[in-house]
């Protein structure tokens, strides 16, 4: 895969100082900088929270595509739920992924690898049933019927928000960056990349397996069912946050400041979805490149 990205103005934009990155003229979003990575979630939790009171105040519905991962981001937001008396009834949710093992199949029901069974315990079990998500208003990528997940969002006409992380090298899901040398995606066929399996790019299982396994990728999922590109891009808005510290610090210089790139697939929503929100701690925006650890 060739390249598009202008590295010199890219190694530029990795030199801003974190201080100057909220309402930078050349960001391409809009960055909210917190100081740590609880602040970010709460920041986040009350974003989902009071997307849902004011939608639940114009009688309108809410539908949302959400993360599987980000626990303190869901307690803080079921916390405020139950103790604000927040009804979700009319909250619609598709969570974004699920991991798959060899053989393209769920891993069974409480295994720590089927993170959908997962979601159930700590975010729809945690809210008081008078208040939670009816079970038919809840959806999710599945291997064996991957039209649902698109044909849903069409039938919508749309989501309002997608909240999710950045990965290493922009993804949102499992909207991987493709990296094989032997076929071209363009950016327009990127972003029409249904719900699909997905064999994990290294980065992805090096990445959590040094964060959650002391770099045992042996243990590692292969696979993973996710929402495509192309239904994430039906929305009003994006929200994402980035807390993992040096791991993202280009990733966000990245979806800050460089034009659309499958490279890193979140550069493809700033010019397709109206408002992209990206919510980071401190230590996760500071400047990639710094003179002083340079030698």
């Amino acid at each position: 895969m060739t390249s598009r990205i202008d590295t010199q103005k890219f190694y530029e934009y990795c030199r801003i100082p974190v201080d100057e990155l909220e309402n930078h003229p050349d960001s391409k979003i809009t960055f909210k900088l917190k100081q740590t990575a609880l602040e970010v979630d709460r920041h986040a939790a009350n974003m989902m929270a009071d997307e849902v009171i004011e939608n639940n105040k114009a009688g309108r519905i809410t539908r949302w595509v959400l993360p599987v991962g980000f626990h303190d981001q869901v307690r803080l937001f079921v916390e405020r739920v139950n103790r604000e008396r927040i009804s979700l009834k009319n909250v619609f949710i598709i969570t974004m992924d699920d991991y798959l093992d060899w053989n393209c199949r769920p891993y069974p029901e409480g295994h720590q690898f089927n993170i959908s069974s997962r979601f159930e315990r700590v975010f729809y079990d945690k809210i008081d049933p008078e208040l939670t998500v009816p079970v038919n208003q809840r959806f999710r990528p599945l291997y064996d019927n991957l039209d649902l997940v698109d044909n849903l969002v069409d039938s919508w006409g749309g989501l309002d928000t997608v909240y999710g992380g950045l990965g290493f090298r922009g993804l949102v899901a499992f909207c991987e960056a493709p990296y094989s040398p032997w076929f071209t995606i363009t950016e327009d066929e990127y972003c029409q990349m249904k719900t699909r399996i997905y064999p994990l790019n290294d980065d992805t299982t090096i990445a959590y397996a040094v964060r959650n396994l002391g770099g045992l990728t042996h243990m590692r999922p292969p696979l993973a069912v996710s929402i495509g590109m192309k239904s994430m891009l039906k929305t009003r808005r994006l929200v994402l946050t980035s807390t993992t510290g040096e791991w993202k610090r280009a990733a966000v210089r990245a979806l800050m400041f460089l034009d659309p790139t499958v490279e890193y697939p979140a550069t493809l929503f700033p010019d397709r979805v109206d408002e992209v929100i990206l919510v980071c701690d401190r230590n996760t925006a500071e400047a990639p490149i710094q003179p002083d650890k340079l030698s």
